[in-house]
Order: structure tokens, then C-alpha cells, then sequence
């Protein structure tokens, strides 16, 4: 059968890019359809470079094509993006002063994220980086034990005429932690606009001052804390640390859906394996898999996301956490050139993001928008 460039042309007007009002045609994204008998081109041009969108685009207009016209249709899509001018322009409720914004996640629990995070604080500063840290588990705060400042309160500045809280200083990283306003054996028994009202007076009524990275440790989950941040802050990105074995595999895949869901849409950076082997003091070099071998690593490869780095199961990792004294301090340690590489890494993502992408802007998330099952 053979294919009119005017009713295909029509038929894209029901098709619409993700996380754009007007259908394709109207809104310019189609800018030109060409048909050879059972053969069809559509060149399309989007504002938003992310794979996953360019993705569902083609798939719609090729499924739409097929269905419509001609199953034995053959349908090329030329997509083109075109990035609003200003890429460095931080839309959104943006906090003055902080340059990026990374979201450290985990779909599932004691996958040492909290860890994670911390190490890659204490390295970005001894990098040169202005860091700070944002202890979002409001219902199991780590970073005061962590940075060992567990028994310190955050004093009241004034800062243009407005009461601010100063952050806690450890290690040349400023942290903020609801562990903070609570007695160390005292349980947060808080709904989810009670965590999410605390976590905001954390961000906006505090003095950060210059930081290039603020790392916010966010609970296990996908839940009421993780859409209070997309809903507040333009987030630059996202990190996801997962063990190798497949229950942690299984959860950290759903993190990755999250932040690349329609509805939220915020990059994500990389994919962090901590775990990954073990290996004895006295056999340094011995690799045992305890949880399974780059489980991870292919993990990234398979969802087309960087892979950020490996950590071992070190016990000093587990002591210095403990002693608040992150492990990425010990200068001269295979662990510091670990998390110096992930840091690394870390760092040449939110460049290349920021280069190649869009800025990102707070999400702004009605009551049934998050819901994957609810028809746009």
C-alpha cells in the first residue's frame, strides 16, 4: 500500500513528544515527511536530548505508521535536537550560590549508599571542590556519625536581614542532617509533609554559601521524600550505588526508572557498585564475589547509563564510617584511588551534562502526574 504524506502527516497530530503539551505537529517538533511507496521519513526536532525520549518518539511514530497505513511500512525517524539557548541557566527554585545538584539513590536499603555518599564528599573537597551534603533519610540519618559531629547543633545566622541555619563543617564539607534537631535514641515519627516541610527549611532556610556540588543522600525507595526534592530543586543529576547481586540489581533499576520517568526526568549521571568484591588484608590481591561479579556494571550497560566505579568490601570502610572518619580520607590507600576515580567520574558526567543537556528545573508534580498508571 502505498503511503500519503498528508494522512500521515494528520495522524502525527495525535502523537506528542514526552513532557510537551502540544502534539508534535503543532508544536514544530515534525518538520518535514517524505514518502517512496511502502517507504516513510519523518525528520523530527526536540529540545530534550535524553535517550529514553528520542526513544518513544521513534517507536511512536514507526508503531503509529504501521498500524494506521501499511504493517509492512517501512518508517525511518531523523531526530535532531535542538537545546534552549542558555544551557547553564539554572531554571527552577534554584538555591543562590550552588552551582550542581546531585541526588545520591538507591532503590533498596543497606547498599551502603549513605557511605557512598559521604566518601564522595570528603573527595570532590580534597579535589578543590566547594561540597556540601544534605542528609535527606529523614527517618535514619548517617552523616553526623559519619563526619563525626554527632553531638553538634547548627547555630542561627543572619543573612540579609533573614534568620538563616549555618551548616556543620566537617572534613572542609558543610552538612545539613535532621540528626541534627533529634536526640541520637529518639525515633522521627513524622507523615510524609511533616519530612517533607523539615527537608525544606534544610535547603532553603540555611546559609550554604558558594558550593560547585551539593550531594543529597536520599532515602532507600521511591517515595513522598524523593518527590519533595524533584519538586523543590532543579537537580543536575543523579547517582545510583547498588551491590552486584540481583534483589539490590532489581530495586536500583526501579531508581533509574524514576528519575528517567516522563513525569520527573532528571539525567542520571551513573551507576556506582559498592560491594563489589572482597578482598582480604593478608591476600591483597584475592577478589572474592560475595554478591555476585559486576552485576552493576552491567546493570549500567544494559540501561545505557554511565558506569561510575567499583568499591570493595573493606573493613576499614565499615571503621572509619563508624569512627567519622571517611575511609576516602586515608591518604595513600587503594581506597582513596578508588574513590578518587569515582569522584572523577562523577565530576566528568555533571561536565558533559551540563554541556550537553538542557538545565534542569524543579518538577512540578500534581497529585495524580506521578502516577505511572494515569493516562496524559
Amino acid at each position: 500500500m502505498k503511503l500519503d504524506r498528508k494522512e500521515i502527516l494528520k495522524a502525527l497530530e495525535s502523537l506528542t513528544i514526552a513532557g510537551e503539551g502540544k502534539n508534535m505537529v503543532e508544536s514544530g517538533a515534525v518538520t518535514n515527511v517524505v514518502t517512496f511507496g511502502e517507504e516513510a521519513i519523518v525528520d523530527l526536532t526536540i529540545s530534550t536530548p535524553a535517550m529514553h525520549i528520542k526513544k518513544r518518539a521513534e517507536d511512536d511514530i514507526r508503531k503509529l505508521i504501521q498500524e494506521k497505513f501499511n504493517p509492512e511500512a517501512k518508517v525511518k525517524v531523523n531526530i535532531k535536537v535542538e537545546a534552549p539557548e542558555k544551557p547553564n541557566e539554572i531554571k527552577g527554585k534554584a538555591i543562590p550560590g550552588i552551582k550542581n545538584i546531585i541526588a545520591v539513590a538507591s532503590g533498596k536499603g543497606g547498599v551502603g549508599k549513605s557511605t557512598t555518599t559521604a566518601n564522595l564528599a570528603v573527595t570532590l573537597a580534597k579535589m578543590g571542590f566547594n561540597v556540601g551534603v544534605l542528609d535527606a533519610d529523614i527517618y535514619g540519618p548517617s552523616m553526623p556519625i559519619m563526619f563525626d559531629v554527632e553531638t553538634e547543633k547548627p547555630i542561627s545566622v543572619t543573612i540579609d536581614g533573614k534568620s538563616k541555619m549555618k551548616p556543620i563543617e566537617s572534613y572542609e564539607v558543610k552538612i545539613l542532617s535532621i540528626g541534627f534537631f533529634t536526640a541520637p535514641s529518639q525515633a522521627v515519627i513524622w507523615r510524609g509533609p511533616m519530612a517533607s516541610k523539615a527537608l525544606n527549611q534544610m535547603i532553603f532556610d540555611a546559609d550554604w554559601g558558594e558550593l560547585d556540588f551539593m550531594l543529597i543522600d536520599l532515602p532507600p525507595g521511591t517515595g513522598d521524600i524523593h518527590l519533595s526534592i524533584v519538586q523543590s530543586l532543579p537537580i543536575t543529576g543523579a547517582v545510583i550505588v547498588s551491590t552486584p547481586q540481583a534483589v539490590a540489581l532489581a530495586d536500583a533499576k526501579k531508581g533509574v526508572a524514576m528519575f528517567q520517568s516522563d513525569s520527573i526526568n532528571v539525567p542520571v549521571l551513573g551507576i556506582i557498585e559498592n560491594m563489589a568484591y572482597f578482598t582480604p588484608e593478608e591476600l591483597p590481591q584475592n577478589k572474592y564475589y560475595i554478591f555476585g561479579q559486576e552485576g552493576a556494571k552491567n546493570l549500567a550497560e544494559d540501561l545505557n547509563v554511565p558506569f561510575l566505579g567499583e568499591v570493595p568490601i573493606v573493613q576499614s570502610i565499615r571503621e572509619a564510617g563508624d569512627y567519622g572518619r571517611p575511609a576516602a580520607l586515608q591518604t595513600g590507600s587503594p581506597l582513596e584511588t578508588v574513590f578518587e576515580e569515582i569522584a572523577r567520574n562523577v565530576v566528568q558526567e555533571t561536565v558533559s551534562r551540563n554541556e550537553n543537556l538542557p538545565p534542569s528545573e524543579a518538577v512540578k508534580i500534581t497529585t495524580m502526574a506521578g502516577c505511572s498508571a494515569v493516562k496524559k
